[in-house]
């Protein structure tokens, strides 16, 4: 898609920190990280998100690779929060599918109980 940043990206004419790139995907670092480490790992061709006819080999290679990003981003092994955002209610604010990768904290636990609270 022309106007999407994300294959802009892809495309080179977007510079982006790449820590991660085959022949189907590519992964770099978050411009607005919400964790030290805060990774998105993209298919390079363009799917909106899980709601497209995405083929089963494009998802299983996204969700192969994204252990070799957390090892790269050195938090394989004490863990990470895997995202992937779809419709307006997610607060998707890119229109390509892709994973978030973030660690490097220990995460609270969110509950729908506690989110409740805090919109009264």
């Amino acid at each position: 898609m022309s106007d999407c940043v994300f294959c802009k990206i892809v495309a080179g004419e977007i510079p982006a920190k790449v820590v991660y790139e085959d022949d189907v995907c590519m992964a770099f670092d978050d411009l607005e990280p919400e964790a030290p480490v805060h990774t998105l790992l993209i298919p390079k061709q363009h799917f909106e998100n899980l709601n497209d006819d995405i083929p089963q080999e494009v998802l299983g290679h996204l969700l192969k690779t994204l252990p070799k990003v957390a090892e790269i981003k050195g938090v394989r092994e004490s863990g990470y929060r895997t995202i992937m955002n779809t419709g307006p209610d997610s607060a998707a604010t890119v229109g390509h599918l892709h994973m978030h990768c973030m660690g490097g904290v220990l995460f609270g636990r969110a509950t729908f109980e506690n989110s409740q609270r805090n919109n009264d």
